[in-house]
């Protein structure tokens, strides 16, 4: 059937949404973060708060994809136009990580702290937010929604065997890895705005 050929031929693509997404999100760089915040909660509580956690990065992921398509018919909006503004702010947020050393612990009281920071800014914030938006306009919208899932998933699991895997890796593994994600993000960046750019100036 068409639409069976069709749905195999985009996902072969699926890495190509999957990583980007892993990457922006980076679960295991905020595991030194998360579990910081974990630390003094009883271990019930903790897991009502990884949860809380979840389900909001998720209900905001949920929107960004809802009005994803929308927003490219905004003032004649293309995705060429996403493409570098996206790239640009991906860019920032990736050279932020690379450079900051700070680790500061919210004072929220605890039943917020699920949603805030942890489901949003940290899981779902600025990077994760404009990497949705352009890869609606570069794939199809079960694809980016299947990659934003299973990535939802992988991070609940990440965040919920926090303490062993921060335990296996050690603080220092931790950090290095975030780095690495960062300075990927960086280079996913740069290859975005490259991309916008050559839409709109194509390289004769």
């Amino acid at each position: 059937m068409p639409w069976i050929e069709s749905a195999l031929s985009n996902l072969k693509d699926f890495p190509l949404v999957f990583i980007p997404l892993f990457v922006a999100m980076d679960p295991l760089g905020l595991l030194p973060f998360v579990v910081g915040i974990l630390d003094p909660l009883a271990g019930s509580r903790r897991g009502a708060v990884i949860r809380k956690a979840i389900l909001t990065g998720a209900g905001v992921g949920l929107v960004v994809l809802a009005l994803g398509r929308a927003i490219f018919n905004v003032r004649g909006i293309q995705i060429s136009d996403f493409l570098i503004a996206g790239g640009a702010i991906l860019f920032i947020v990736s050279l932020r990580n690379l450079v900051s050393a700070s680790e500061e612990r919210p004072t929220a009281p605890d039943e917020f702290l699920g949603m805030v920071p942890i489901g949003t800014p940290l899981l779902v914030g600025p990077a994760t937010i404009s990497m949705l938006i352009v890869l609606t306009g570069l794939h199809p919208f079960w694809l980016v929604l299947a990659g934003f899932l299973l990535n939802m998933a992988l991070a609940w699991v990440v965040l919920a065997q926090a303490e062993r895997i921060q335990g296996f890796l050690g603080i220092g593994g931790l950090r290095a890895f975030s780095k690495v994600a960062s300075l990927l993000l960086a280079a996913i960046a740069v290859q975005l705005m490259r991309r916008g750019i050559t839409q709109i100036w194509p390289v004769q």
